[in-house]
C-alpha cells in the first residue's frame, strides 16, 4: 500500500509514507510486526496513492483453494532462516495513544506471543537505526527502505549514504530483513519502473549496487527482501514483476503486498507470486489487511488467509498491517477491530505451523 505520510507530520509514521499502502487499491499486507518511526516526510516523498481497483478479475481466483502443486523450496532465508513449512507471524504495529513497548505489550497479552517481525519504514535519505531497544528478544526487525530514482543511485551520489546505512544496520548485532524499495512494479513510488522511463532495468541495477556496497561494510547480518506488489500497475509487458526480479543470488526473501480491498480471496492475491517463485526461494507476505465489511466478513478472510498460508509450504511469514493511524484513510487495519476478527488471529497466533 502506498501512500502520505501515515499520521502527523510531528510522528511520521514512515510505512505508509514510505511504504506500500499506496497500493491499498491494489495490495494486500503481510503479518509481521511493524512500528511507527519518528522523523519528518518532505512532500517528494509522501506520494499519493492510486485509487483504482485492482485488476480485472482479482476477485474471482481460479486457483489457490488448493493446495499448490509446485516444488517447494527447501531452504534460504539468509541470516533470518526460512523453516519449511512453518511460517512466522508478525506485523506493522503502530496504534493510536501506545508507544511501541505498550502496543507490543498489548498483542502479547491478547496472542500469548510476541511477534516474530517487527516492521519499521524510513525514508531514503533516513539514517537507519542501530539499535532497537524496545524489540523482543525472539523477534526479527524488518526495515522497508524507500529509495529514490535510479538515476540517482547508480551515478554514485548516495555511495556514502548507502555505505553509513550498511554499517548502521551492521552495528544492529542481529539477524535483520531489510526490504529496499518495495511495490516497485507500481505507478506510485518514485523507484518504480513507472516513474524510471519504463524502465525495469535501473531497478535491477539499483538493487546490485546497494546490495554490493552492503557487502562491502561486511553487513552479513542482513536478509535481503525483494517485495513488489500483487499485481503490476501498469499492467504491461514492460512492468511484469519478474522484470525487477534482481536474481537469485541477490534475493533472500521473496516478498509480497496484498490487501483483501475489493472481496479478494487470498488466492487471488498471492498464487502468482507463490507460482513463479515458491520453488526457488522462501516468500513473505509483507503487508496484509483486510476491509470490514460488516459480520463476520474481516474474521472469516483472517481465518481464509491461515488456511492459505497453511496449504502453501513456502510462505514462510506473514507480516499483518496492524494499525489504526493511517493517515486520511477511514479503515482500521488493526486485528482487534471487533471480537470476531481478534478472536481469528489469535487462533492464527496460536496455531503451531506459525510458530516458527
Amino acid at each position: 500500500m502506498n501512500g502520505g505520510a501515515h499520521r502527523a507530520p510531528s510522528r511520521v509514521g514512515r510505512r505508509k509514507a514510505l511504504a506500500g499502502i499506496a497500493a491499498l487499491a491494489v495490495a494486500p499486507a503481510a503479518a509481521v510486526v511493524v512500528t511507527q518511526v519518528r522523523g519528518k516526510t518532505t512532500a517528494a516523498e509522501a506520494t499519493t496513492g492510486p485509487s483504482h481497483a485492482p485488476s480485472a478479475g482479482a476477485s474471482t481466483p481460479a486457483k489457490g483453494s488448493k493446495p499448490s502443486g509446485v516444488a517447494v523450496v527447501a531452504k534460504g532465508g539468509g541470516p533470518v532462516p526460512y523453516v519449511r513449512g512453518r511460517t512466522m507471524l508478525g506485523a506493522y504495529l503502530d496504534l493510536e495513544g501506545l508507544s511501541e513497548t505498550e502496543a507490543i505489550k498489548l498483542r502479547r497479552r491478547q496472542t500469548g506471543r510476541d511477534p516474530r517481525i517487527l516492521h519499521q519504514f524510513f525514508a531514503w535519505q533516513d539514517t537507519l537505526p542501530r539499535s532497537l531497544p524496545w524489540l523482543p528478544d525472539d523477534s526479527y526487525p524488518m526495515i522497508s527502505w524507500r529509495g529514490t530514482d535510479h538515476g540517482s543511485i547508480l551515478s554514485g551520489k548516495f555511495d556514502d549514504l548507502i555505505a553509513r546505512n550498511a554499517k548502521q544496520l551492521k552495528r544492529l548485532g542481529r539477524p535483520v530483513l531489510l526490504r529496499w524499495g518495495w511495490e516497485m512494479n507500481g505507478d506510485w513510488y518514485r523507484w518504480g519502473g513507472a516513474q524510471n522511463n519504463n524502465n525495469p532495468a535501473g531497478y535491477v541495477r539499483s538493487w546490485k549496487r546497494i546490495r554490493e556496497i552492503f557487502a562491502d561494510q561486511k553487513a552479513d547480518n542482513v536478509s535481503w527482501v525483494w517485495s513488489p506488489n500483487w499485481n503490476d500497475k501498469p499492467a504491461a509487458a514492460w512492468n511484469a514483476k519478474l522484470k525487477f526480479y534482481p536474481g537469485d543470488d541477490m534475493v533472500d526473501w521473496v516478498g509480497v503486498s496484498g490487501y483483501n480491498l475489493n472481496r479478494e480471496l487470498p488466492g487471488a492475491l498471492f498464487q502468482g507470486i507463490y507460482d513463479l517463485y515458491g520453488g526457488k526461494k522462501p516468500l513473505m507476505i509483507t503487508e496484509v489487511g483486510s476491509v470490514d465489511r460488516g459480520g463476520r466478513t474481516k474474521a472469516d478472510w483472517t481465518t481464509a488467509l491461515a488456511t492459505w498460508v497453511k496449504q502453501h509450504p513456502a510462505v514462510g511469514a506473514v507480516v499483518w498491517f496492524d494499525t489504526d493511524t493511517h493517515y486520511n484513510y477511514h479503515e482500521k487495519w488493526r486485528v482487534d477491530t471487533d471480537p470476531e476478527s481478534l478472536a481469528a488471529f489469535v487462533a492464527m497466533a496460536k496455531d503451531p505451523h506459525f510458530a516458527a
